[in-house]
């Protein structure tokens, strides 16, 4: 019998509107994937990514009046990090790489990456037993050499002692899409406010992104996840950064409209001074642009 490949994501909405966000110049998308050649999919992949494409991507920011990004390494590339690499070259100075790296890598490939524009790596922390950890306070030594941060893909509600784990790293930590910790916790969720307090010692820092997968509603604003941005910023507004997402690969809802969700940043941040932080400033600090 045939092996089935993973079901094939939606696109992005071809046709992004603008948002009612003003966006200040030097403002950052810190969060998006390209899918293009020449980089393999790995054939051990929860999904088929849609086309998204440099110049698709480009155009929505655009539109949104953003100026700067951050190319993440998607999960189906694996550790090959070509696609991710060659779009911040084909842009230049104005982005930035997040790649995906295994424990073997040597510091010396780490700082030929770095020299490509890539500032960080993106590990996979979802299964959190001993070994997992072992593997991460490796990469960690090793990103450390390099002045990289380490990006966490993590659920935070079910990652057992999560303030201790990042007590232990020699890196900067950043969780993405809000912690993954699903609205329907709560915001006394224990992990929900473990990361609170990592957020508030400045030892972390939070993406303001990927709220539809968390939420329990088909369209934004989501309402639902509101409430933890909010805290989010409260904790320490200087920790915090703004990302799309973009193309929005194997999400549980509609698609969304990428004007439609820096709308919600309006929602969230309403002081127009805190939302240049966190679109300019935190991400020239995070990813080292220049000011």
């Amino acid at each position: 019998m045939a092996i089935q490949s993973p079901p094939l994501c939606a696109p992005a909405d071809p046709a992004p509107n603008a948002s009612s966000c003003i966006v200040p110049s030097g403002a950052c998308d810190c969060h998006a994937h390209v899918f293009a050649l020449p980089s393999d999919l790995v054939s051990a992949r929860l999904y088929t990514p849609p086309p998204a494409s440099l110049a698709d991507y480009q155009k929505m920011l655009s539109v949104l009046g953003i100026e700067r990004a951050v190319i993440v390494q998607p999960s189906v590339y694996g550790t090959d990090n070509r696609t991710t690499l060659e779009a911040v070259a084909e842009v230049g100075d104005a982005f930035r790489a997040v790649v995906v790296v295994d424990p073997s890598v040597a510091v010396a490939e780490l700082k030929e990456m770095h020299a490509q524009g890539a500032r960080g790596a993106r590990v996979n922390a979802l299964f959190s037993g001993s070994s997992e950890r072992a593997v991460l306070l490796e990469i960690g030594q090793k990103l450390a050499q390099v002045g990289w941060h380490m990006q966490m893909l993590v659920d935070v509600s079910s990652f057992e002692d999560l303030e201790g784990f990042v007590d232990t790293l020699a890196v900067p930590v950043v969780f993405d899409h809000i912690g993954h910790v699903q609205a329907a916790k709560g915001l006394n969720d224990p992990g929900f406010t473990a990361l609170l307090r990592l957020m508030e010692s400045g030892k972390v820092w939070t993406k303001l992104s990927g709220s539809y997968r968390m939420t329990g509603q088909d369209h934004p604003p989501y309402t639902d996840v509101a409430p933890f941005a909010r805290a989010l910023v409260a904790a320490n507004p200087e920790q915090c950064v703004w990302a799309s997402d973009w193309p929005h690969p194997q999400i549980p809802v509609s698609m969304p409209n990428d004007g439609a969700l820096l709308d919600m940043l309006v929602d969230w941040v309403p002081d127009t001074a805190t939302r240049k932080r966190i679109l300019v400033d935190n991400p020239a600090q995070l990813y080292g642009f220049e000011a």
